[in-house]
């Protein structure tokens, strides 16, 4: 947060009577608020924060209770940091807290508007989550496209192996690049995000290079849309249907009641939110798994071990993940310690709420953490410790019905990829164990390991992972050797 206060001090002047009139209003119409640390004037609670958020928001529920009200500038926030908490919230007040908190800078090009992760709860949001889950992903239609996926673990494997000396195509390698800025920029904090009235100033410029790098990320994904809507057009089609063509399908094709047909331009946003899912959320997790695992080796060979009797010489393939039973547990594990967005995304009350006890004003921001949930004593033994026995003898998943494993949320708002993350998560990190042995540099033990996190809109080691690999005797051995 220190990176925003020069521009604090410069806006806040100009703040004070309008937030004044605002708070003097706001007490007078709230009821009982929940608990919370007192704020500063104008500024609220926004010093009570630090880098890591999660952090911070858990010592303060520690001290407040599983429900904490916080002011952060003009933005008033409810945290929930219990199961308990979050089931009575998905369970009994779901609909009520199923809009969105987006911030300047995912506005950009009208991106929320389009995304099915961002966009306010409404006709067309509800739309693009039917499309979802009856014709994008369920699991004929991600059976359907296993084999892309085996084929992009194979180059994968092959690429480390290579000691990543193919030369990547340049547009990809900027299209990559691009959208790790954006992915930077749309969580680093904004002024802006919280005092309304300086969006149009910028005063950060969070939106001014947000445009640069997402009017490139788009250009990239909607040129996908306009190559396939020209193939159509001279008849070409594919052999197997994959998401695009599923979305072009779904073009004139709608049910009574139902919004206008998603436009070509928020068809490239849905496929451009693919593929920013993917190459932050999983690729985050795997770096963690990997990282658990090379801090407690005895548990590193118990993973190789298991995939070396479940699938002798053979290489990996989605069908085995259901017999792999510790691999499941480790990345269950990994997830309850290094949820990929800890926060979850931020929801907001849709309406004025009465929540256990509490008043909820319409359009609070509300926060999720179920980094502090994974972690509560209360549910969990030794809770901070890598134990991925715990869920070999337990039925709790994270789909969204155990509230105290919530990594993917819950609720109607509950990550729609889900079941493609869990087929990903799990062939990509048992491919990797199965194919290298994995080693730290020299002078790095798992006991001095860095295990520093840094929070954008995915939770990722501030210090990436280095390692050392060695092929494993006779383990690779690609598809079409």
């Amino acid at each position: 947060m220190m990176e925003l206060a020069w521009p604090l001090v410069v806006w806040s002047g100009f703040y004070l009577a309008v937030v004044s009139l605002l708070l003097t209003k706001f007490m007078k119409n709230s009821g009982r608020l929940p608990p919370g640390p007192p704020g500063w004037p104008l500024i609220g609670n926004i010093f009570d924060l630090d880098a890591a958020a999660h952090h911070t928001l858990a010592k303060i529920s520690n001290k407040y209770g599983p429900i904490v009200w916080l002011r952060l500038g003009a933005v008033n926030t409810m945290v929930v940091s219990s199961a308990e908490a979050a089931m009575d919230m998905f369970k009994n007040h779901d609909l009520s807290f199923a809009g969105r908190t987006t911030n300047e800078a995912l506005r950009v090009h009208c991106y929320d508007e389009g995304s099915m992760a961002l966009g306010q709860y409404g006709p067309y949001w509800r739309m693009l989550r039917r499309i979802c889950t009856t014709e994008l992903f369920t699991n004929s239609r991600i059976n359907g496209t296993e084999s892309l996926r085996m084929k992009c673990i194979d180059n994968m494997i092959r690429w480390i192996w290579d000691e990543a000396k193919i030369t990547k195509n340049p547009k990809d390698a900027e299209f990559f690049t691009s959208i790790a800025k954006a992915i930077e920029l749309g969580g680093r904090p904004n002024i802006a995000d919280f005092f309304p009235f300086l969006r149009w100033l910028d005063p950060q410029g969070i939106k001014r290079k947000m445009r640069c790098d997402m009017a490139y990320t788009h250009k990239f994904a909607y040129g996908f849309v306009e190559e396939r809507i020209l193939e159509r057009k001279n008849g070409k089609k594919n052999t197997k249907k994959d998401f695009l063509d599923v979305l072009l399908d779904f073009q004139g094709n709608q049910r009574d009641g139902e919004p206008e047909n998603i436009s070509e331009k928020n068809i490239g946003i849905m496929i451009l939110e693919l593929f920013a899912a993917s190459t932050d959320t999983t690729t985050s997790t795997i770096e963690w798994a990997l990282t658990e695992l090379l801090r407690n080796p005895s548990i590193m060979r118990n993973v190789q071990a298991e995939l070396d009797q479940v699938l002798v010489q053979n290489k990996m393939e989605e069908v085995d993940v259901g017999s792999l039973r510790y691999l499941q547990a480790v990345v269950k594990e990994t997830l309850r310690l290094h949820p990929p967005v800890p926060l979850l995304i931020p929801r907001r009350a849709m309406d004025d709420t009465k929540f256990m006890g509490y008043s909820v004003p319409k359009d609070t921001q509300i926060l999720v953490n179920v980094w502090a949930i994974g972690r509560d004593p209360v549910f969990w033994d030794d809770p901070l410790s890598f134990k991925p026995e715990r869920f070999l003898s337990s039925n709790i998943d994270y789909k969204g019905r155990h509230f105290q494993f919530i990594p993917f949320g819950a609720g109607r708002r509950i990550c729609v990829g889900m079941s493609l993350a869990h087929r990903t998560l799990h062939l990509a990190l048992g491919s990797l164990i199965q194919s290298f042995e994995w080693a730290l540099e020299d002078g790095v033990t798992p006991e001095n390991m860095d295990m520093t996190e840094r929070l954008g809109v995915a939770l990722r080691k501030a210090d990436p992972l280095k390692t050392v690999l060695k092929l494993r005797v006779g383990k690779y051995k690609g598809r079409n050797d």
